[in-house]
């Protein structure tokens, strides 16, 4: 089957981040299966209205401001009249949202469902469930996959989460996990400081990637390994408290700050060092760690979400979310390195390369796509009733949101009908062929033929 996706967030290029660059790979090999993708985003500074990037790949940069963490506004209603236009113009069959952070993924997705268009959503986040702002959450995220056909999620263990969070039953959620290009991440050992281990930090600088815990790291390894030296990619409100350290403990020139970085210099950094850790807090995959090990480098990390899922025990060393056991296990990979007790690079890079690659990763999301679309039509009083079950009081607003989106749908409709929607010609799929109509006899129109 052939299908017209539609990839929607608030995150993607220019901005930087595993969203981004999943939802970039999947696009690209999904049209390479012979699929058409669109991607549709909020405008980020002067990229605004319609781009095309490599193989074709269409984006709508939208006139949406943004409101807090790179998210739009939620207003639900205002977002529907230009995203109504572009689903009938480039013929969406199934629309796709990304990330539980994501605002635009979400009222994508609940406008779809009122146009009577298949849903997928993946979730590439761990939440919790007792503060202010998981709860808030993971409200909404049931509000948003009560209706929805079905969910992705990264890692077995951010399954269980999202079907604990949104209450859905556990068989309308599969597991895909991330990939990385094997191609783009090759080791280069004649990089690295020939007297020196070299440390590497790639993350964002924020509370919830552990950056408390690396303060605490940084000073102790330092003074027990003179030969040792850190360099951390990435920027956030954390710096300065890593900064701090550094001065405080004057470490000026064993603590190397590259900023913030695109994603086309992460091999670059990564390559330098021999050793990668990650202090997160909580991660549903977390992809820096499999773009770590593909360059060569040990990898260091917390034992936290679905990270014990990603790699093989002889590329990670696991440890407990605390100084004390990550400066442990990060002392037996210094200790391995010394002692030459590693994988070699190029052995690490092609076990990476056979285990996560996005093709396969596009594969199982096409088989999800294929199952959605045999699933039958949802009748209006089937829908209400999912979002009535939503809570007694959270219940009541979401059927009323539901109505007044429909509502709101009509009226657009009758302003703009659908059949005054000129569609745009598909640069991918096999049936498909362009031809053109006379209107008003000297003008033509350009329609898709399948």
């Amino acid at each position: 089957m052939k299908h017209n996706v539609c990839m929607v967030s608030d995150f993607f290029y220019p901005n930087q981040g595993g969203v981004e660059s999943h939802i970039y790979h999947l696009s690209q090999c999904l049209i390479n299966r012979g699929h058409k993708v669109i991607v549709v985003t909020h405008y980020y500074g002067s990229r605004r209205g319609v781009r095309y990037l490599k193989n074709g790949l269409k984006v709508y940069y939208l006139p949406f401001p943004t409101m807090y963490n790179q998210c739009i506004l939620p207003t639900i209603l205002t977002t529907l009249p230009l995203l109504r236009n572009i689903f009938i113009r480039e013929q969406i069959s199934i629309v796709h949202g990304h990330s539980a952070f994501s605002t635009m993924a979400h009222e994508a997705m609940f406008h779809a469902r009122n146009m009577g268009l298949k849903t997928v959503f993946t979730d590439h986040s761990l939440f919790g469930f007792a503060d202010a702002s998981s709860i808030l959450t993971n409200k909404l995220l049931k509000f948003s996959l009560a209706d929805c056909h079905h969910a992705i999620c990264v890692s077995h263990t951010s399954k269980e989460n999202t079907v604990l969070r949104a209450a859905i039953p556990p068989e309308t959620v599969s597991v895909i996990p991330n990939a990385v290009d094997a191609s783009m991440f090759v080791p280069d050992p004649s990089k690295r400081h020939p007297e020196k281990i070299t440390i590497v930090v790639v993350s964002r600088l924020v509370y919830r990637k552990g950056m408390d815990l690396l303060a605490g790291i940084i000073p102790e390894i330092c003074f027990q390994h003179s030969d040792v030296q850190f360099i951390i990619g990435g920027d956030g409100p954390k710096r300065i408290v890593l900064e701090e350290v550094r001065e405080k403990h004057q470490l000026q020139d064993r603590v190397t700050f590259l900023g913030a970085l695109e994603h086309s210099q992460v091999r670059d950094v990564l390559v330098q060092g021999d050793i990668l850790i990650n202090t997160s807090l909580t991660e549903a995959f977390c992809i820096a760690i499999v773009e770590a090990a593909c360059c060569g480098l040990q990898v260091v990390s917390t034992r936290v979400g679905g990270v014990p899922e990603v790699l093989p025990p002889e590329m990670i060393k696991l440890a407990e979310p605390s100084v004390s056991d990550l400066l442990d296990k990060l002392e037996e990979a210094i200790l391995n390195h010394r002692h030459g007790n590693i994988l070699p690079p190029f052995e690490a890079n092609r076990k990476i390369a056979d285990m996560y690659t996005w093709p396969n990763v596009a594969r199982r999301t096409e088989q999800v796509y294929d199952m959605v679309c045999t699933l039958p039509h949802r009748e209006l009083q089937r829908r209400i009733r999912r979002y009535y079950q939503c809570g007694p009081l959270a219940g009541k607003l979401f059927v009323i949101a539901v109505i007044l989106d429909l509502l709101f749908l009509a009226f657009v409709s009758f302003l703009h009908p659908a059949q005054e929607i000129e569609l745009t010609p598909s640069l991918s799929g096999p049936t498909a062929t362009i031809y053109r109509e006379p209107v008003n006899g000297t003008e033509t129109r350009t329609r898709l033929k399948t």
